[in-house]
């Protein structure tokens, strides 16, 4: 078996309110959206900013945390892995979303600048707590309430 890594980590802000539901199983799942953003210089010297819109999904007792603590405007460190779910639509074309599966989400504070302290400190604690993704329970597509 060959070693492979799926891990995912991002500092940004929230663009909605978390959606908050229940699968028939009665297990919560809540989804929302991150904003990052990523600048740089271009050849002619222009400064260029674009913004990157990440699909979050947080299960369980996470996603009950997230849904009655954070808000639109919120920044948020978080941790979890890459999936893409893929469905058959309605006109019979296959359709694809990459979503984030949070394991950890970190509320940070609004109006105090982040520092190169701040996110080493958020890195020593995330591996510290962090639930392995062997212990969590398996969720099959059919259990997605979206």
């Amino acid at each position: 078996m060959s070693i492979t890594l799926n891990r995912a980590q991002l500092l940004g802000n929230l663009t909605r309110d978390p959606e908050l539901r229940s699968t028939p199983a009665g297990t919560s799942v809540c989804s929302f959206t991150v904003a990052t953003n990523h600048a740089w210089v271009d050849q002619t010297g222009q400064k260029k900013e674009k913004a990157e819109f990440h699909n979050i999904v947080a299960w369980g007792k996470l996603a009950e945390i997230v849904s009655n603590y954070l808000h639109k405007g919120d920044k948020v460190f978080l941790e979890g892995r890459i999936q893409t779910r893929d469905w058959e639509g309605e006109d019979g074309k296959k359709n694809y979303k990459t979503e984030i599966i949070a394991d950890n989400v970190i509320m940070l504070p609004k109006n105090r600048p982040m520092n190169s302290d701040d996110l080493s400190n958020m890195q020593q604690n995330t591996n510290q707590s962090s639930p392995s993704a062997e212990n969590s329970d398996e969720i099959s597509i059919e259990d997605l309430p979206f």
